[in-house]
């Protein structure tokens, strides 16, 4: 009877420590459940909770329902979360660099998009790492294309569009074809959609999966303008205070990933193209007329970016053009 009541003491204090040693951490994203990002996270996170034989457990926060999009990064920055997914292309006005990928006609393939990114990333690491944070691992969203409510032949056509705007770069687009931005977030597309505050915006045929943009818009215009990078961050603290085997453990399930992002991503962009068009929605090739507009709102935004980002910014496209 002693032995076993020391058995069961000991069997106490072991799964008492086991639970002090557990860690939590929150991780933010602004977008649903069934979207690739998301999913991606939550295989990422079941990968660190069997690395660590569940001594790290990331929860993940999807659908803005912790943060709203603009707020993810400031909240990992604070350490309101240990984690958060943000589209770079919001925190331009911050800093240019975080917008490299949202120029038009820059980078407009996977290709060109990761050698886009190897330019970005040493100079946006240096960036964060003064912030307090670290980027995990980044995806880029399918390639960016017009949906409109009306067919479109030429970027006249846009002209006094309610326009969707999630960034600063989509803003100014607005501006330069003669559209009126408005400002929704992933979380309110739907809504804005349904009620005609919306009725064209730039984006990818995921994000017209995810709002069931095919309901009220009926055309998209593939033009492959951009692919714009969701980035994880970690609060550089939190990740300090892990162990080593800990942190090696998620540094090795943030490669891994990355890397089975942009493969999802790849796959997302063509499953995303037939979902659309099973539900009614024309998936359009550009006119020509349509393709140069859009390459001359490509040059005047590369030309405003390059002056805004100085130096460091053509070192970033210096580097990505070699």
């Amino acid at each position: 009877m002693k032995l076993t009541f020391q058995a069961l003491a000991l069997a106490s204090a072991l799964i008492a420590a086991n639970s002090m040693a557990q860690t939590k951490w929150d991780l933010a994203s602004a977008y649903p459940p069934g979207n690739f990002h998301t999913q991606n996270l939550t295989q990422f996170a079941a990968d660190v909770d069997k690395a660590t034989v569940g001594k790290l457990k990331i929860t993940i926060h999807s659908n803005a329902a912790l943060f709203k999009a603009p707020e993810i990064k400031r909240a990992v920055q604070t350490g309101g979360a240990q984690m958060g997914e943000i589209l770079l292309v919001n925190y331009q006005n911050e800093w240019p660099i975080f917008g490299a990928d949202g120029i038009p006609f820059l980078a407009d393939s996977y290709e060109s998009s990761a050698k886009l990114y190897s330019a970005q990333r040493p100079v946006m690491d240096k960036k964060l790492a003064e912030q307090g944070m670290m980027s995990l691992y980044s995806v880029p969203w399918p390639p960016q294309g017009i949906y409109s409510k009306k067919p479109i032949a030429s970027a006249a056509d846009l002209k006094g569009s309610k326009w969707r705007a999630y960034s600063p770069a989509t803003a100014r687009i607005a501006e330069l074809v003669g559209a009126q931005p408005v400002t929704v977030q992933a979380a309110e597309l739907s809504q804005a959609l349904a009620t005609g505050v919306v009725e064209s915006y730039m984006s990818s045929g995921s994000t017209g999966v995810d709002s069931k943009t095919y309901e009220h818009i009926k055309n998209w215009y593939d033009t492959q303008a951009w692919l714009p990078k969701n980035t994880v961050l970690i609060n550089k603290k939190a990740f300090d205070a892990l162990d080593k085997p800990t942190q090696d453990a998620l540094l090795k399930a943030g490669a891994e990933a990355e890397k089975r992002g942009w493969d999802m991503s790849k796959k997302t962009n063509s499953d995303s193209l037939e979902t659309l068009k099973k539900n009614g929605l024309t998936v359009h090739k550009p006119s020509a007329q349509l393709a140069t507009d859009m390459k001359k709102v490509g040059d005047t935004m590369l030309s405003e970016w390059i002056k805004s980002a100085g130096a460091e910014g053509q070192g970033v496209v210096d580097a990505f053009r070699k």
